[in-house]
């Protein structure tokens, strides 16, 4: 099917890969070709995205980018943009396809048999031959520069700016050339993660294993499931890994960031929700993914009558495990020492269904958070992974510098072609 759908300019492949993460989604959603389209607008994005959303009741995939914060604050991104997403881009698509363990539905206006029949015609083997050269993988930062910056963003702490701050290097080539479904594929085969996605916009391509939620709706009801928290995987020792995991149960510094997260989040909640209904359905939940155990919690709440998909999102974007707390003062430090304009990373990509809910009649949404995450500009060939850890007072440069690289590595690893 990923082979098949690669031939269009625009597609959003999203796939949970069988995780009965709660409340659970369709295990497989794939958008093809474009009925219309909407793109950021210079000052008034959100405005016109729900005049866009209001137009026509209809599916629509796409993103949100961490820089659409600019419009949401007085803030600015001046570092060099080398993967050229755009701010905001959501789509209807002319075919939609939901795959389950044993059932494809094909929602399309005309031809559903026809379709079928070209994705079944198509090789199920993906062409090895589109690597032409060995990838120059480099961090922007090296680890002593990485060392210093955590030392000053521990200053700011202490001089009270902040509690609590999100801070990413990035890793690149600027001379790469891909086959994003097979990178798709190595990275699924290796970290299969349940907000996962293959998302290609004409020559820019996000290859994700997410394993966080950043909003769903349904019906009237609300949830956001912040991960904050991380400890290493060993999965040929199982003592260890038992071990691994309940240390990071029992961690301070963990729990610290993860209950200042979770503040965060039900105070972006309170806005929008009735008051009195934002409560914290799990705290400190721990979560096993391939290549880490994981800390997540889980708020929700009760929507306002009439609210509006944009007014969630300006109330509660960028998500605060990406940034910290205060959310704007920590912003403004993130542009200041990271040393990469984010873009999509650390955005949000997922779908706004008009049916939602369909007791109530309500459109309802799921987004991820992008993490974890190869970005990809074909055009430029520039190739792109961040990674990146809650800094708080208590932590320390070293091991920070190692949780990075401990995230990083199923990027790495899925870039290395398989024969």
């Amino acid at each position: 099917m990923l082979n098949w759908v690669s031939r269009f300019s625009i597609f959003c492949f999203l796939d949970n890969h069988q995780y009965q993460m709660e409340p659970h989604s369709v295990e497989c959603l794939l958008a093809v070709g474009t009925k219309r389209k909407f793109t950021s607008q210079q000052g008034n994005t959100l405005q016109s995205l729900q005049s866009f959303i209001e137009e026509k009741k209809s599916w629509l995939f796409g993103h949100l980018s961490y820089d659409l914060k600019n419009e949401l604050e007085q803030l600015s991104s001046d570092h060099t943009d080398h993967l050229e997403f755009p701010d905001v881009f959501f789509f209807e698509p002319q075919i939609i396809i939901r795959l389950t363990e044993n059932e494809m539905m094909i929602e399309v206006d005309k031809d559903a048999e026809n379709i079928f029949r070209e994705i079944m015609a198509t090789t199920a083997v993906v062409n090895l031959q589109s690597q032409k050269r060995e990838l120059n993988i480099r961090p922007r930062v090296s680890k002593e520069e990485y060392t210093g910056i955590i030392q000053k963003l521990k200053s700011h702490i202490l001089r009270g700016d902040c509690y609590e701050i999100n801070y990413c290097q990035e890793f690149y080539d600027d001379n790469a050339i891909i086959d994003p479904v097979k990178v798709y594929e190595n990275l699924s085969r290796i970290s299969p993660n349940p907000f996962s996605a293959l998302y290609k916009l004409e020559d820019k391509f996000l290859i994700c294993a997410s394993p966080e939620r950043y909003l769903k709706k349904q019906g009237n009801k609300i949830l956001s499931q912040p991960i904050k928290g991380t400890s290493s995987r060993f999965l040929s020792d199982e003592n260890k890994d038992e071990l691994s995991k309940k240390e990071l149960f029992k961690s301070e510094k963990d729990r610290s960031e993860n209950v200042m997260v979770v503040d965060l989040v039900r105070n972006d909640l309170s806005r929008v929700c009735k008051e009195g209904t934002v409560r914290v359905d799990e705290l400190y939940g721990i979560y096993s993914f391939p290549q880490v155990h994981q800390m997540i919690s889980t708020v929700s709440g009760e929507l306002k009558d009439n609210i509006s998909f944009t007014e969630i999102i300006r109330a509660t974007f960028p998500m605060g495990s990406m940034t910290g707390a205060p959310k704007k003062r920590v912003m403004e430090l993130i542009e200041k020492y990271e040393m990469t304009k984010r873009g999509i990373f650390s955005g949000a990509l997922g779908y706004i269904d008009p049916k939602g809910d369909l007791p109530t009649g309500q459109a309802g949404f799921d987004f991820n958070v992008v993490i974890r995450s190869i970005m990809y500009n074909s055009g430029k060939k520039y190739l792109s992974f961040q990674a990146g850890s809650g800094i708080t007072f208590y932590s320390d440069a070293e091991k920070e510098y190692e949780e990075c690289l401990l995230k990083a590595e199923a990027m790495k690893a899925a870039l290395i072609y398989m024969t």
